[in-house]
């Protein structure tokens, strides 16, 4: 019995049928709505699959968040003259009781907070090298589902995740490694250059330089991992035609990146203006639930696109529109319906 409902979980149920002709979308607009209404619990489940491999990041993430603001809640405490008031409320809302001598209360009220925050940025951005490099192979995985998805193709839940991060490991890992080395090389350069532009102001060339050298690999890894799985290509060929696509569509690029933002901006809406709580369990719910697979979902919808045009209409024999109405068909059809009438 339990076999049997892991089966259904992750496998499906049979007997669901497909688009019949005269009901394919036209338009891509119409398939990610279509396929998103057909695939949403799919991609719940999927979601839970792939969420389990970032639970070191979301841990991370949060104990570093939690612990920043309570030692810079103390810190502005101390410097205003009230801590002791702050922790007699803590140990109220039934924290532990802690003791802070006047020498601890003085080190405290000399602590700069942006140096804190500085250091435990730079913490967090050591601590997610391994968190996030072991996640690519596993995006590789979720890339295949989803763009199958994207354009009603069938694939598995569990099979086709797992033969693809079999598949695709070793390109992938590659990628997450850099991705997540990256976030680091570019605080450390940016504060190295800031500091040298304080003295000289044509160092913040290179300082802005580093900043496009980010958002340029953000912009260009939403293509990475779909041509990874959909084209035999080296890794360098990848990452040449990732980049290239992420600059040659600049401007939808920069839209598909500031889309998967939006949960963000609501969660740090959430925390700003009603609990810093409040927003960060919004954001655990949100990724837990869906987040993941909705945002790989997205990306899927527009890449096939993007694909379509530059690459498959290009390459002999690849078939493109996949899911969308042929209007060939129904003039096909249109032509064989006057036959037989005239017949």
């Amino acid at each position: 019995m339990f076999g049997r409902l892991m089966n259904n979980y992750y496998y499906g149920k049979s007997g669901k049928g497909d688009f019949r002709k005269e009901d394919m979308p036209e338009t891509r607009w119409q398939l990610f709505w279509d396929t998103l209404r057909t695939r949403l619990s799919g991609l719940c489940r999927l979601n839970l699959l792939y969420a389990l491999i970032f639970l070191p990041t979301i841990i991370l993430l949060v104990t570093t968040y939690m612990g920043m603001l309570n030692s810079l809640n103390l810190v502005l405490a101390a410097q205003e003259g009230n801590l002791q008031e702050i922790i007699s409320q803590q140990v109220q809302e039934g924290g532990e009781a802690v003791t802070i001598t006047a020498e601890q209360e003085a080190e405290l009220a000399a602590v700069d907070p942006r140096q804190l925050i500085s250091s435990r940025a730079f913490s967090l951005l050591i601590w997610l090298i391994p968190c996030l490099a072991i996640t690519g192979p596993f995006t590789a995985g979720l890339s295949y589902v989803t763009r199958n998805w994207a354009r009603d193709e069938h694939a598995f839940i569990w099979s086709d995740f797992k033969d693809a991060v079999k598949a695709n490991w070793k390109p992938s890992l590659v990628l997450s490694l850099i991705t997540s080395v990256l976030p680091l090389i570019l605080y450390v350069s940016w504060q190295f250059y800031g500091d040298l532009a304080s003295r000289n102001t044509i160092m913040v060339i290179p300082q802005v330089l580093v900043i496009l050298i980010g958002i340029i690999w953000a912009l260009s890894v939403t293509y990475m991992f779909p041509l990874q799985v959909s084209y035999e290509l080296k890794l360098r060929d990848v990452i040449r035609n990732g980049l290239l696509l992420g600059v040659a569509r600049l401007p939808m690029s920069i839209g598909i990146r500031l889309l998967h933002c939006v949960p963000a901006l609501i969660g740090g809406l959430v925390a700003f203006l009603w609990n810093p709580f409040y927003g960060m369990l919004f954001l655990l719910a949100w990724y837990l639930l869906i987040g993941f697979s909705l945002s790989r979902f997205i990306t899927a919808s527009y890449t096939n696109a993007v694909f379509d045009k530059y690459i498959n209409s290009r390459m002999e024999g690849v078939q493109v529109n996949r899911g969308l109405k042929d209007p060939e068909e129904d003039d096909g059809d249109e032509d064989e319906e006057t036959e037989e009438t005239e017949s």
